[in-house]
């Protein structure tokens, strides 16, 4: 080798190496990039798989494939040649004239012009070199915020790991189960035994609790949990051991590496009983209380079902609710319906709000408040919002509240001038009945000696008004429709028989007339002007012959259609009420009372009287006219239901028949038993009974048809 050859050759190893040594750190820091989410999964593994119920194979299959997923990325890494990296330097540094893959190749394969090439690039690389301290960085971000993230999440895992975790013994408890005892003779060899059953529980995820080991044969655990039963038997048998649950079977499986060590396991959503069979012998029978989740529980603390916003109020409302759940509650919203406008251009908005904030850590029990405004939800007056309450729980379980209304008092509203001018009495209508009077009369006696006597009064005139307001009520069947006839029938005698019956008053009345009558005396002159129809001769005698066919309001005689009997009754009625009514304003109530009941029993008999009963009337749909549409109808694609069926007929004297078969078999040598002589019994009643029933011939059968 020439020494101009070992000139070129001594910077090319330079620079070769110097390239090497720039992938090398490149890989190193991807392999950091790439192992740093991975210890962070592999951290959140281990904090599932310590703190949570979640399945063993789970964990270590997602273990498995981040370790895959790792060795595969090395390899990947550390197996590559460099011409990559060549690229990479080519692609970001101008400086190199896209030569750096000249590098990678031998001097001795080179031509004169790549020679020189080469070493241009080798001088040029090792400037780029001591000028930057990396010619290839590496974003590490994107791994750094993966990282972080993992371990946000094993750190949410262990934070909100279960209160009541515990690490299950290694060693459960035995449970005894009680199997039949059996006699054997001394010299018999016993039947192999179960010597050990140990029962293992394991919650669903939702319940959040680590599994536990039964303490007796029958125990309660959560819906959906995974039972795991384990017994040990004293030597082998034909068949393992049986699991009996309910109506199912369930065969033990032998457990690897441990002789004579058995297996089962379900996964329990009803209770049952069950029972372990094995060597012919079954164990008692125990129960399983599988307890299911239950609802989340939901109460409206505040508001009321029904706000009213007045004028002048804060348009808001304040929610409180109380939230409970079994095992956990996991989420919980607001839904309001808000209703805006009147009539016909009414329209409905839903606005949903989450309520979750207090339920991290997904907690038994929590009371969510919410502040209701209604100018955010774009109501005004006279608008009104809906809403109710939704929770769930770890198990997809939910419940709603009733549904609340709030409802903003509308302003705009002007009542009309007829309105503003009636004193309308706002009293509920139970004063208006005689009973409530009676009840409320009996009260305030009753609270009399505790009340101050104005507060009596008070009441006592209340409950006057109440029956003075009763009685004009009833007043008006007899033609009292003015407050004036107070406790008497208005009634309008002729005044020829006034005064016949008594010609003094008519005398005195005739007397005390004032003798001057003019317009200015007060009163009205206007009904002189026109005579009336008794005044005219010849409307005096059609006035006479219609007076017994006009329903005069101002004569309570003729006022009404009622039955004589009927107004004395009612006559009675209003004097009793006015008496309570007088004793009533005057505060003697215990004095009012007697007259407050004959007036109640009066009116109980004059609604029965004044009853009417009518015969119910329906309709009575017309005959049909059977001659003309009997047997009219199409029965071309009527046709009966036809159903095939062979059935075998029933085997005649079944007790004759295996009685021959005994007979045929024991004259082949077969050895009679005791129980054979029931057989023999059976059949000969059946023969009995055949020959009561069928009496044939009294010769015996022959020994062909016996079948001997």
């Amino acid at each position: 080798m020439t020494p101009t050859t070992q000139a070129a050759v001594a910077p090319s190893l330079v620079a070769s190496s110097a390239l090497r040594a720039e992938w090398r750190r490149y890989a190193l820091r991807r392999t950091g990039a790439l192992l740093l989410p991975i210890v962070a999964g592999g951290i959140l593994l281990a904090v599932v798989a310590h703190y949570w119920p979640v399945p063993v194979w789970a964990i270590g299959g997602a273990a498995l494939l981040l370790t895959a997923y790792a060795l595969i990325q090395l390899r990947r890494f550390w197996n590559s040649d460099l011409a990559p990296i060549a690229r990479q330097l080519d692609r970001r540094f101008a400086q190199l004239e896209d030569s750096t893959g000249l590098l990678l190749r031998e001097p001795s394969e080179l031509n004169l012009l790549e020679s020189l090439q080469h070493q241009r690039v080798s001088s040029r690389l090792q400037e780029l070199q001591a000028a930057e301290k990396t010619l290839l960085p590496f974003d590490v971000r994107p791994a750094l915020g993966v990282a972080g993230l993992l371990l946000a999440l094993a750190g949410a895992g262990w934070w909100l790991r279960p209160t009541s975790q515990a690490v299950a013994p290694t060693v459960a408890p035995a449970v005894a189960l009680n199997f039949p005892e059996e006699k054997l003779s001394p010299a018999a060899q016993a039947a192999p035994r179960i010597t050990d059953t140990r029962i293992n529980v394991t919650p669903p995820a939702y319940t959040r609790r680590p599994a536990t080991n039964a303490a007796m044969a029958s125990f309660r655990c959560p819906s959906g949990s995974r039972v795991r039963w384990t017994v040990r038997v004293n030597r082998a048998a034909d068949a393992p051991p049986q699991l009996e649950l309910g109506t199912r079977r369930v065969a033990f499986r032998a457990m690897p590496g441990q002789t004579n060590t058995f297996v089962a396991e379900q996964v329990l959503t009803a209770s049952v009983l069950y029972r372990v069979r094995f060597a012919g012998k079954a164990s008692d029978d125990y129960a399983i209380d599988v307890q299911p989740d239950q609802a989340p529980v939901v109460q409206i603390q505040n508001p009321k079902p029904y706000t009213l916003i007045e004028f002048g109020d804060k348009p808001q409302i304040a929610i409180r609710v109380a939230l409970r759940d079994d095992y956990g509650l996991s989420r919980a919203r607001l839904v309001a319906t808000v209703a805006q406008g009147q009539g016909e251009a009414v329209k409905f908005t839903e606005v949903v709000t989450d309520l979750s904030g207090p339920l991290r850590g997904q907690p038994e029990q929590a009371t969510a408040t919410h502040l209701l405004s209604l100018p955010k939800l774009g109501l005004t007056y006279g608008d009104e919002v809906y809403f109710y309450v939704q929770a769930w729980d770890n198990a997809r379980g939910s419940t709603r509240s009733d549904t609340y209304l709030v409802q903003w008092e509308d302003t705009a509203v002007v009542d009309g001038t007829s309105d503003l001018s009636l004193g309308v009495n706002v009293v509920p209508a139970y004063f208006r009945s005689q009973r409530q009077i009676i009840i409320d009369t009996e009260k305030l006696i009753a609270e009399q000696p505790r009340l101050p006597a104005a507060t009596v009064a008070e009441r006592g005139n209340n409950l006057g008004f109440d029956q003075k307001i009763l009685r004009m009520r009833y007043g008006k069947f007899l033609g009292e429709e003015f407050e004036q006839g107070i406790g008497e029938t208005a009634t309008r005698p002729p005044a020829a028989k006034k005064e016949e019956d008594n010609p003094a008053t008519a005398e005195q009345e005739q007397t005390t007339e004032p003798e001057e009558h003019s317009a200015d005396d007060g009163h009205d002159h206007s009904g002189d002007k026109f005579p009336s129809a008794t005044d005219v001769p010849g409307e005096a005698a059609t006035a006479a012959l219609m007076e017994p066919y006009m329903h005069l309001h101002d004569d309570s005689e003729t006022a009404d259609f009622l039955e004589p009997e009927v107004k004395a009754k009612l006559r009675g009625v209003l004097a009793q009420m006015w008496e309570a009514e007088l004793r009533l304003r005057t505060s003697r109530l215990k004095e009012a009372l007697p007259y407050e009941y004959r007036a109640l029993r009066l009116l109980k008999q004059v609604q029965q009287q004044t009853r009417a009963y009518v015969k119910k009337s329906g309709f009575t749909p017309p005959v049909l006219p059977e001659a003309t549409l009997r047997l009219t109808g199409e029965m071309g694609n009527a046709a009966a239901p036809r159903r095939e069926q062979k059935i075998a007929p029933p085997p005649t004297q079944p007790t004759v028949r295996t009685a021959l078969r005994w007979l045929g078999a024991t004259r082949r040598g077969q050895v009679a038993k005791p129980a054979d002589a029931l057989l023999l019994e059976q059949a000969g009643q059946a023969l009995a009974q055949a020959a009561l029933e069928r009496p044939g011939p009294t010769s015996p059968p022959c020994v062909t048809c016996v079948g001997w």
